[in-house]
């Protein structure tokens, strides 16, 4: 059944005027913009209609999300049950947004569908040789790997992680769960107790300068009784209901990397399938912490493929470092360019990465639902994994949620009053919280605690050596049993250095054999957005990008940015600096909403199937 409900102001706008709008704002997104001041919205019906509330709602079709829709309704089938499960994701098909290394642990996956192989899951590639090494600038140096050591890669495959989801996707499909793809959550719904009861979708047919085209329509209320957050690394709706319910008051600041990957097609002779190799060092200095991955995958097509990477930490401190050049200049190895020479390029893609592990943890439950997957930050960084984790962590939710659910009673939708259909009536919410304890008792929360260490053990003066005393000594010594529990020192945005205190770094110039500019590289995410739609690259403060983060740090959006989305250019009209977003660029990695200085961007999601188009990535 379908509802209208009226226009309720969203939280966060500033007020805009037409005229203002008109003059070339960089920000006319209306999750920042107060439409009912603006003339231009006058005499436009802004009802929008409310679906008929669902049992379980999930924000996100990622390994967590489909996990979470996947165990919930096993669970209702093993009970005889027909609760409804609703899932909505912003990319086009389930996948498309998608990227990672990947090495996957198959762990949560083999729990979920001991029948995996018989249900041909795309899992074509075991790790037959594993392999790590330190780079200098012209030679390498082998690291040990030793056996049961979270760099061990004994028993895991080598995915692409995107087909991996679209193969969960199929899943859950075949058991029932609607899946809404093409569609991204703008804004979460709060009942009169100020609990969760679901989400809305974002409005289509909005010009880029803000005003209402004839295409205009408003996005649906989806109501639910219990709802997962499932949206990935620095979701827009998961920073809100952490912000509201106050989830991070005691935890660290989340920290984070950008993690950058290419797919190629090599030369048949250097082709190596179930090969994993991961490097440290050159080209990021001992302060950065960064490093690599080259896998090889066994195509069933018989095509030679292997995958690429790099990771940057974005605590880093010098704002000239580009990571997508550090990526480039990886590539020019002597030692690592002996692979790509002679293949073909066929795909580039970037997102960012929950690094902080244990001690990033937030409160994962409130008022109506729950955080799981990347969404609270489960990577386990030594292992340079986390789908495992996030996949466990979905289904650990819907286990509290399918027991919370069965206690509540089913409603009853309201009657209607004069000819107006009135919401749908969701009742009481779902209670949650036993998800909390399940997670403090599984084997994530003990992996994660085991390796708490590692990463923050790159912040000693010590750099990146020391965390290699960790990994190396401190860690296989104690197995993760140690008395103490290290800091990660503040958030990632905070530790950027002014540029007068930093040296430019010179990147060399790509080589189109095995390095590419940034533009070309774009080109290969398949990336398409609607050109004519408010920028949802929002800032908080439309001056703060030149009065601060040109000034002070020479305007560092332009490098960190893996996408071309952030450049500095002269205004014809007043000859100052301006800043100009490029949105339809956009691969949704959400490094700028992270590493801003200013803290001033706020990524929200554009109308729905806009972003990249991976292909298995």
């Amino acid at each position: 059944m379908l509802a209208r409900v009226a226009l309720r102001a969203p939280t966060g706008v500033r007020a805009l005027s037409a005229s203002a709008a008109s003059k070339g704002a960089v920000t006319t997104h209306y999750k920042k913009v107060d439409r009912s001041l603006d003339p231009r919205w006058e005499g436009i019906d802004m009802t929008r209609f409310a679906d008929e509330a669902t049992d379980l709602l999930i924000v996100g079709g990622g390994p967590a999300g489909l996990a979470a829709a996947i165990r919930f309704k096993q669970l209702c089938n093993e009970h005889g049950l027909d609760h409804r499960v609703t899932l909505l994701e912003k990319a086009p098909l389930l996948g498309a947004h998608t990227l990672s290394g990947a090495v996957l642990e198959p762990r949560a996956l083999f729990e979920l569908f001991p029948d995996w192989e018989e249900r041909g899951a795309p899992l074509h590639t075991p790790v037959l040789s594993d392999r790590a090494s330190f780079l200098t600038s012209t030679g390498r140096l082998p690291l040990p790997i030793l056996s049961g050591t979270p760099t061990d890669n004994h028993g895991n495959y080598i995915v692409r992680l995107g087909n991996v989801v679209a193969w969960l996707g199929e899943q859950a499909e075949e058991l029932g769960v609607e899946v809404y793809t093409g569609q991204g959550g703008i804004e979460v719904l709060y009942n009169e107790a100020g609990e969760v009861c679901g989400v809305a979708t974002n409005d289509v047919g909005v010009a880029k300068d803000g005003a209402p085209k004839d295409t205009f329509e408003r996005g649906m209320e989806l109501r639910a009784r219990a709802t997962l957050f499932a949206e990935g690394c620095r979701g827009s709706l998961t920073k809100e209901v952490i912000a509201k319910f106050g989830l991070d008051s005691e935890c660290e600041p989340q920290t984070y990397g950008i993690g950058l990957k290419e797919l190629w097609r090599i030369d048949p002779a250097k082709h190596k399938p179930g090969s994993v190799e991961h490097t440290v060092g050159w080209p990021v200095d001992n302060s950065t912490w960064g490093g690599s991955f080259l896998y090889h995958l066994n195509d069933p097509d018989g095509d030679t493929l292997v995958t690429c990477g790099y990771v940057v930490a974005l605590d880093y401190t010098n704002p000239y470092l580009n990571p997508f050049n550090t990526f480039q200049q990886w590539k020019t190895h002597p030692y690592i360019r002996t692979t790509f020479e002679g293949g073909e390029r066929l795909s580039y893609g970037a997102r960012a990465i929950n690094e902080g592990g244990f001690q990033c943890i937030p409160k994962l439950t409130f008022p109506g639902g729950a955080l799981v997957g990347c969404a609270a930050g489960f990577l386990n960084v030594p292992k340079v994994k986390g789908t495992h984790t996030a996949m466990k962590s979905g289904m650990l939710a819907a286990e509290a949620a399918f027991e919370a659910l069965r206690t509540l009673p089913k409603p009853e939708a309201a009657p209607a009053e004069e000819e107006e259909m009135p919401p749908p009536f969701v009742g009481p919410v779902a209670d949650l919280s036993s998800y909390q304890t399940a997670f403090q008792s599984s084997w994530v929360y003990d992996e994660l605690k085991s390796v708490r260490n590692m990463r923050p053990s790159a912040h000693s003066a010590l750099g990146m050596y020391g965390a290699f005393f960790y990994a190396g000594v401190v860690h296989y010594l104690t197995r993760g049993r140690e008395w103490f529990t290290l800091s990660h020192g503040g958030a990632d945005h905070a530790r950027l250095k002014p540029a007068a205190e930093c040296k430019p770094i010179e990147y060399p110039k790509p080589d189109g054999v095995v390095s590419f500019d940034l533009l070309s590289s774009v080109a290969l995410t398949g990336t398409n957005h609607e050109g004519d739609q408010p920028a949802h690259l929002t800032l908080k403060d439309d001056s703060v990008p030149v009065l601060r983060n040109l000034a002070i740090y020479d305007g560092p959006e332009a490098r960190f940015c893996p996408a071309g989305v952030y450049e500095y250019l002269e205004d014809e009209e007043t000859k100052q600096p301006k800043l100009q977003i490029n949105a339809q660029n956009c691969i949704h990695c959400k490094t700028c909403d992270i590493k801003c200085p200013s803290q001033n961007i706020d990524w929200v999601v554009p109308e729905g199937g806009g972003g990249p188009a991976y292909s298995g990535m």
